[in-house]
């Protein structure tokens, strides 16, 4: 469990569509003294010049997301300095971007957990969302592949296809300490 007294950073991530944003939303909520930082909002800062993570052109797609984790961990040590325990929400995919969000939280212990309900999961929560919050997303299977390979011995992979959103939230607090940990 998580304790205000040495806050850790909490990093969790998956495909489109796995949960992330509830679940955090979730999690930040249940602990005592939290903040969520969502990478979504971090990255729609930009607003004039803005190019999505997997947009075009590519190099300007990569500096941007490079920018957004910069914001990220310095909002998480930040929150973390004033004794909240920092929740980000957003989509590592791969092991240099991780170890990246890691040499910018050199004190913090920073647990990784990869929510992981499957690709067939993670389409069909994106069909039964508010219209509004709906995306269009059709590279789950190269995105799960490259997250196996490059991130499948690291934190917690969770399969959450059976759960509940609360019920997830409870186990991440409750074993995300002894199970998440970066190695």
């Amino acid at each position: 469990m998580f304790t205000a007294e040495t806050p850790d950073c909490l990093i969790v991530t998956g495909m489109p569509g796995a949960g992330k944003s509830t679940v955090t939303r979730l999690v930040a909520g249940r602990l005592p003294r939290s903040a969520r930082l969502d990478g979504d909002f971090v990255s729609r800062l930009i607003v004039s010049g803005r190019v999505g993570a997997l947009g075009e052109p590519a190099d300007e797609a990569a500096r941007q997301v490079e920018l957004c984790n910069r914001n990220l961990c310095t909002l998480a040590n930040n929150c973390s300095d004033a004794g909240f325990t920092p929740v980000i929400d957003w989509v590592v995919p791969d092991r240099k971007q991780l170890d990246f969000f890691v040499s910018l939280l050199p004190t913090r212990h920073v647990l990784f957990v990869v929510l992981a309900p499957g690709i067939e999961v993670c389409r069909y929560r994106n069909t039964v969302r508010d219209p509004r919050e709906r995306f269009d997303f059709d590279g789950h299977e190269d995105l799960d592949a490259a997250m196996k390979r490059e991130l499948g011995d690291t934190g917690w992979w969770f399969d959450t296809s059976s759960l509940t959103p609360e019920e997830t939230a409870d186990r991440i607090i409750r074993e995300a300490r002894h199970r998440a940990r970066v190695n």
